[in-house]
């Protein structure tokens, strides 16, 4: 253990944000859905969590990368909600209504204590926290367009930049488009929740139709030179596998996630020298056929 601390340590500065970068491509979503339970603000949570990656990226340098990044970045972005919560009670006043026994050990559940890193991640509720924000992010409140960044922003851990090279669009557009899918949910006061089960089947093809038509733009480029965007197609799969774990038993979710594996199989061979289409798919593409 003393080696492995002394490894850590001995990391450079561009390989320790290497490390928080693929951390955070990796964990920010749950990070994110589980501030969006605590603070019941999508933007806010996102904030928050922002905030964690970069006390990461000043403090691991120094201290090294801890054995538990991505649990963390949880504890740290909750001890900054904690701070928020506490701050804007004071602000308005309203500690001293806390005074009720029961309050009170609601309260300190919340506040009191130094959580088990552990199970800041990996804790029941993670995977439910999950599904809310998937739905929440492919509400039918939001245009198409601003599901599909939001999705990507949130769920994807992309940055606005890197969104908005995939879809050929400038940055600062991709930018208000996701500002604004955060306050129309705010000013809409859309919960963060599973939708009930009355509204559950609209609300979930919704959110099949944005990773299809992020798989279908990474699959068939609607603009620019490149035939194909294959970072688009394994973001898809990777938001289809996630949907598929939490909706176990939805059976359009395994079939939307087989389709994208079975087309996502067939890449490499629609491509030739490099820019080009196969031969094959050239044969075939104007009968809408593919190799």
């Amino acid at each position: 253990m003393a080696a492995d601390d002394a490894l850590m340590r001995l990391m450079t500065v561009p390989e320790v944000h290497r490390a928080v970068d693929a951390v955070w491509r990796l964990e920010s979503a749950r990070i994110i859905a589980g501030l969006a339970r605590l603070v019941n603000d999508v933007g806010l949570a996102e904030e928050l969590a922002q905030d964690a990656l970069v006390a990461a990226l000043r403090q691991w340098p120094e201290s090294g990368i801890p054995p538990n990044p991505g649990a963390w970045l949880m504890a740290t972005a909750r001890h900054q909600a904690i701070d928020r919560i506490r701050r804007n009670e004071r602000l308005r006043r309203k500690l001293e209504l806390l005074g009720h026994e029961a309050r009170q050990q609601q309260q300190n559940a919340i506040f009191d204590g130094q959580p088990d890193l552990d199970a800041v991640v990996e804790g029941e509720g993670v995977q439910d926290d999950l599904l809310r924000l998937m739905f929440i992010s492919c509400h039918p409140v939001l245009s198409t367009e601003a599901r599909v960044a939001l999705t990507l922003k949130l769920l994807g851990g992309l940055t606005t930049e890197e969104i908005a090279r995939a879809f050929l669009s400038a940055e600062p557009a991709i930018a208000q488009r996701i500002v604004r899918a955060k306050r129309t949910l705010a000013s809409k006061q859309i919960p963060f929740e599973v939708p009930p089960e009355p509204e559950r089947a609209t609300r979930l093809a919704s959110v099949l139709e944005v990773i299809y038509l992020i798989f279908n733009e990474g699959y068939t480029a609607t603009a620019g030179d490149d035939w194909i965007r294959p970072e688009l197609c394994y973001e898809a799969l990777r938001l289809g596998r996630m949907l598929a774990e939490l909706s176990p038993a939805e059976p359009e979710v395994h079939g939307l996630a087989a389709l994208m594996e079975i087309q996502a199989s067939r890449m490499r061979a629609r491509l030739g020298r490099p820019g080009s289409p196969s031969r094959c798919w050239s044969r075939t593409a104007g009968r809408g056929i593919s190799c």
